[in-house]
Order: C-alpha cells, then structure tokens, then sequence
C-alpha cells in the first residue's frame, strides 16, 4: 500500500485507523490537519449514508484496520456467521480471529510500527513461535503459544532493544512479555472489550448476511 494513500484511507472513512505508526500519534496526522475526505469538494459533502453504505463502510474500516483482503476477510465473517448456533458471542470470535493472527500480535507486542509494517516482518521470516520459524502474516497464533525472535534477526535496526522499547508500550490484557527470554506469550483469548474497535461488528454481521 502506498504511504500517501494510508492517510486518504482514514480521511475517507473519517476514523482515524493508525496505519503509519507514530505519525497518527502527531499533529503531523492527515485526520488531524485536514478531518474531511479527500477531494475538491469534499468539505461540502455532507450526504447522509444508506443503510448498505454504512455497512460498507464499517466492513473498510475493520478490512484497513487489520491490513487484510476482502476473501480473507469474508472468510473470518462467514467461519464465524456458520457457528452461531455454537458461539456465546458471535463479536468475540471475529475478534478472537482477526487478532490472533501473527502479524497482529507482532503489532500489539509493540515490535513493528504498524500491522502494514509487522506483516512485512513476518514474511521476511523474522519471529518464531514455539521455536519454530513462521513466516505467514495470517498464522492465528493460540493460548499459551511463546512467540519469539530468530537469533539473527536480533540484529535489524527495527529489532534492537526491544526490552526498552517495550517499556513504551502497553500489551493488551490477552498478552504477555518476558523481558529475560524476550519472548510474547498469548496467555488468554482477546474479546472485544479488550480492544478499542473503531467499526460496528453488528453491522458487519448484517452486511454479510445479504
């Protein structure tokens, strides 16, 4: 995805979606400088959405969000839309999807700057889990699963101190960090309430189910 088109992502669904790291934490961020949708004429629209329309858009912001395909997506909706009959709670078993895959887990450890950024490390082969190497950005990680760094990616610019780093970082109560071993650990599943979600689950449930 290229760089300048992240910020017109946010700008266009008007949340701000943290896909650039840091930047989104400044007053350099696109939605803080100018909050409206790109184009000429876009402070001027103010057209209220259809119902289909706001379904839409709460389905981009969870796709953004999370950096993941429309098929992959759809997938994770529909595995979950399937077990309703067995499920307590259809929004905790997205989220429990969605946010046990690797990639995300890398971002919420606080070792890459953006999801975008963690799936590109994942790719290139650089985490372990249970010591073993796993280089698929969607690879749901499970309870109890140590995820790691391989011994020679300890070197990488993005990979150094990363005790130090992490004293900047707040781990979601679902993870844990043992700085000795610098190792993450999945010690429950995420649920809803664990995370600040910018998009309706509900309504993507009934976006789905057309």
């Amino acid at each position: 995805m290229l760089k300048h088109a992240k910020c017109k992502i946010c700008r266009r669904l008007g949340e701000k979606l943290f896909l650039k790291g840091e930047k989104c934490y400044s007053a350099k961020c696109a939605m803080v400088k100018r909050p409206f949708a790109p184009g000429q004429k876009a402070k001027k629209r103010k057209s209220a959405l259809t119902e289909y329309g706001k379904e839409v858009r709460e389905k981009q912001k969870m796709k953004k969000l999370y950096g993941v395909t429309e098929s992959q997506f759809e997938r994770y909706v529909k595995e979950v839309s399937e077990n309703r009959g067995k499920t307590e709670n259809v929004a905790d078993e997205l989220i429990q999807k969605i946010e046990s895959r690797l990639d995300n887990i890398i971002f919420r450890l606080g070792w890459a700057k953006s999801r975008a950024n963690a799936n590109q490390m994942v790719s290139h082969g650089h985490f372990l889990i249970n010591g073993k190497k796993v280089d698929i950005p969607s690879y749901a990680v499970h309870v109890n699963d140590v995820i790691g760094i391989k011994p020679g990616s300890m070197s990488k610019d993005s990979l150094k101190d990363i005790s130090e780093k992490m004293k900047k970082n707040t781990l979601p109560a679902w993870l844990s960090f043992d700085k000795e071993k610098i190792e993450g650990k999945v010690i429950k599943k995420p649920i809803l309430g664990d995370i600040q979600l910018p998009a309706e689950i509900a309504v993507i449930f009934e976006h789905y189910s057309r």
